[in-house]
């Protein structure tokens, strides 16, 4: 089968690419810029290229018809590539379709990690506890891991671990072999415009799934035939965090219905787990990365960092307008309190809804008292200069969102780094 990927470098496409190549699949693909992903790619012999006008779509078509043409929820419908594609003929679905496929064509169970919170970090513990403990594991995570790819075939493996979005009714296209439920808590009201179409969105998924491992409070959701119910976490979970014991609480479960290994032995490898890029992600002394922008992530989050230290500064960056009209009366000092000060940001903004007036922090965090400080901010040198003082007086930053936030504060790292390099550099040639 011959794949062709639009937008092949994105965090999404690029390692299920990887998978696809690995599994034997011919594939091929376009992107409008250069990315890591798409290096690692064509470093593997992947052609790509940094052009979607179609032009390069038609000659590889040419040279060979493509079975399959594969997007993201984000590829407009008159996109160029698109509209080429289907004029060609060729078969066109997003990335979940193809996955789905590649796990029944290779025969593999799938091991779902569903939920409003905390997928990336269950699915990262399940595949780095396999790994630890020598079980051959494919897998797919929606994030950058220090332990290996982001997307993995092992040819040698019975299990396709995954972390399985329900935005855009994505999960809706498997039917796993075990589905794990962080947690339910309505969010993507772009997809979902009620709560109740989320839950039953949610109690589909288990209809389609062989077991069903969830929490207590989200049991409800699913049937009672094939459902169990944990209600606590293993005290020998030694994870920092109560969000990250009860992740770690489902990784144990699965990974005990995918081996014979004994629950010691699993146990010591969920609290070696070095952790997911942007999920409390520490990028220098005092200076955490969290891509959490729901009220349940955001206290769940600053819990964990009032384990490490009695003051924690919060720089939060809301996602998406839409989503902030749905969840505004989350915005309590309950949800907060953890944070001595916040930094609160304008709104990133994505797949809006023009209709909608844009929130301002000021009404977003309006139902805030006086046990936090609320600064109204915006990504510049200003905030920088009171990140970096509340480091200096041993403060511990905490820097939440899923827009730009994180990327901004790389930039100020790496422009303080070199700053340093030059200050140096310029002492030593005066010496």
């Amino acid at each position: 089968m011959r794949i062709y990927f639009s937008g092949i470098g994105g965090v999404g496409i690029g390692p299920l690419a990887e998978i696809a190549h690995d599994a034997g699949y011919d594939v091929c693909g376009s992107d409008q810029s250069a990315s890591p992903l798409t290096a690692a790619l064509m470093e593997r012999g992947v052609h790509i290229a940094l052009d979607q006008s179609g032009t390069f779509l038609q000659e590889e078509h040419d040279k060979q018809p493509f079975d399959w043409f594969v997007y993201t929820a984000a590829l407009p419908a008159d996109h160029p590539e698109l509209v080429l594609a289907h004029k060609l003929g060729i078969k066109t679905g997003k990335r979940d379709e193809l996955l789905a496929h590649i796990i029944s064509d290779k025969n593999l169970k799938l091991v779902a990690v569903a939920g409003t919170h905390g997928k990336t970090t269950t699915t990262s513990m399940i595949v780095w506890t396999l790994q630890h403990l020598g079980i051959p594991v494919s897998y797919s995570v929606g994030s950058t891991l220090s332990f290996g790819p982001s997307g993995k075939f092992d040819p040698t493996s019975q299990f396709f671990v995954y972390e399985c979005d329900e935005f855009d009714r994505n999960f809706l296209n498997f039917q796993p072999w075990l589905s794990l439920i962080t947690s339910v808590d309505y969010d993507h009201p772009d997809t979902y415009p009620t709560e109740d179409e989320y839950l039953t969105a949610f109690r589909t998924f288990g209809h389609q799934s062989d077991s069903v491992i969830a929490w207590q409070e989200t049991a409800a959701c699913f049937d009672d035939h094939n459902v169990q119910v944990l209600t606590g976490y293993n005290p020998d979970i030694h994870l920092a965090g109560e969000h990250n014991r009860r992740n770690g609480m489902l990784a144990l479960e699965a990974v005990k219905h995918m081996t014979e290994i004994d629950e010691a032995s699993i146990i010591t490898s969920i609290n070696q787990f070095p952790g997911a890029s942007r999920r409390f992600e520490k990028l220098a002394e005092g200076l955490y990365s969290d891509y959490g922008h729901h009220p349940v992530e955001i206290k769940a989050t600053l819990q964990l960092a009032q384990e490490l230290s009695s003051h924690v500064v919060l720089v939060y960056q809301p996602h998406q307008n839409v989503r902030q009209h749905e969840i505004i009366a989350q915005y309590t000092a309950d949800t907060f309190e953890a944070a001595e000060e916040i930094y609160w940001l304008p709104t990133y903004l994505t797949r809006e809804d023009p209709r909608l007036p844009i929130l301002t922090p000021q009404e977003l965090a309006n139902n805030l008292t006086n046990r936090n400080t609320v600064h109204y901010a915006e990504l510049n040198d200003e905030l920088w200069r009171h990140i970096e003082m509340a480091r200096h007086n041993g403060k511990l930053v905490l820097c939440m969102g899923a827009g730009t936030i994180d990327g901004w504060l790389r930039e100020q790292l790496a422009k303080a780094a070199s700053t340093t390099e030059s200050s140096d550099n310029t002492n030593t040639s005066t010496i």
